[in-house]
């Protein structure tokens, strides 16, 4: 059951019906991972703006335990969805699973000050981690199935996390 790849080397995804639709649903964001250019920066981007629009509406004191919870649940979950989905594709590590994004901008996230300053920060800086992968993200990246895709992005999300916190409490992107 693995995908074809198109004329543009991309890998196409098995038919409708031999997938597994929850899986693909939410290793895909929903979607977001099929869109053109950089699926992973749309769902990174996507994630931030639905975490300001929740952040907006959530106890400040409060933040960091939502933002912690909903990176842990969708570390969780993402590790089966994607293994499901690299293994129905056939692809290791396929571009259209961005659960992975999801979590680790997430993890970015926590306790970041609702500054745009911040969340911009955040969001660079998860993507630039993301895209070069500097040690020992790479070798995340080649543990198996689900667990590779997904941790490589979270430790992205940990080195991002502590970078924001240094930036924050010295106050250096006001």
């Amino acid at each position: 059951m693995s995908g074809a790849v198109t004329s543009a080397g991309d890998v196409a995804p098995p038919p409708r019906a031999q997938r597994s639709h929850i899986s693909w649903l939410l290793a895909t964001f929903f979607g977001i991972g099929f869109l053109k250019p950089g699926p992973g920066t749309w769902a990174s981007a996507v994630t931030v703006a639905l975490w300001w629009l929740a952040a907006h509406r959530a106890s400040p004191a409060n933040l960091w335990v939502y933002s912690t919870l909903a990176a842990a649940l969708v570390t969780i979950i993402g590790v089966p969805v994607c293994t499901t989905v690299a293994v129905e594709s056939g692809v290791n590590d396929p571009g259209f699973a961005v659960i992975d994004e999801v979590a680790g901008q997430l993890i970015a996230l926590i306790a970041v000050p609702l500054e745009w300053q911040y969340i911009l920060g955040s969001f660079i800086l998860f993507r630039g981690f993301d895209i070069f992968k500097p040690p020992p993200l790479r070798q995340l990246e080649k543990l198996p199935g689900g667990s590779g895709i997904m941790l490589d992005d979270v430790g992205a999300g940990i080195y991002v996390f502590i970078l924001m916190q240094v930036l924050s409490y010295f106050h250096l992107l006001r």
